[in-house]
């Protein structure tokens, strides 16, 4: 079984939506098993449980939320034992170039310098699902594929 924990930061409720979608098609597919929890009840000791690590946050002047990021700075006392972990990245804005892309990549880095393994989407936004607002149905869709797609790849290399 592969264990694989969506994490967000929501203020308004479209990163949780997004969170939601993904989870959901996620644990969909045989053999994973799936967590999903708001960033705050989430510490770095916690990510050492799951072989799959996707992280979901809002634009915050153009990068991650305070509160994912903390998260994340927090998770520097486990560097190295999260190599080989799978993750993923998403993010929600409030204007078309409102930095989802940005964040998403910012997020990407942070686990890639853990020494994970980064899954991304060879179709549609290719470093992870983002939106303007709430989730629209192409939105949505994009998280239900994305999180197939994770969990595929954790059962494969973790099931």
């Amino acid at each position: 079984m592969a264990d694989i924990l969506v994490t967000y930061f929501s203020k308004t409720g479209h990163t949780k939506a997004m969170a939601q979608y993904i989870a959901e098609a996620a644990g969909e597919v045989e053999g994973a098993h799936v967590t999903l929890l708001p960033v705050a009840d989430v510490g770095a000791d916690d990510l050492l449980d799951y072989d799959g690590i996707i992280m979901g946050s809002p634009v915050y002047y153009g990068t991650i939320a305070a509160p994912l990021k903390a998260l994340i700075d927090e998770s520097v006392k486990h560097h190295g034992e999260l190599e080989g972990k799978v993750g993923g990245a998403f993010s929600s804005s409030g204007a078309i170039g409102g930095g989802t892309e940005t964040t998403v990549l910012d997020i990407i880095a942070t686990q890639l310098v853990h020494g994970m393994i980064v899954k991304g989407m060879p179709r549609g936004p290719h470093y992870g699902p983002m939106c303007q607002a709430e989730p629209d149905e192409q939105a949505r869709r994009c998280c239900a594929d994305y999180g197939r797609m994770v969990a595929d790849l954790c059962v494969a290399l973790f099931g």
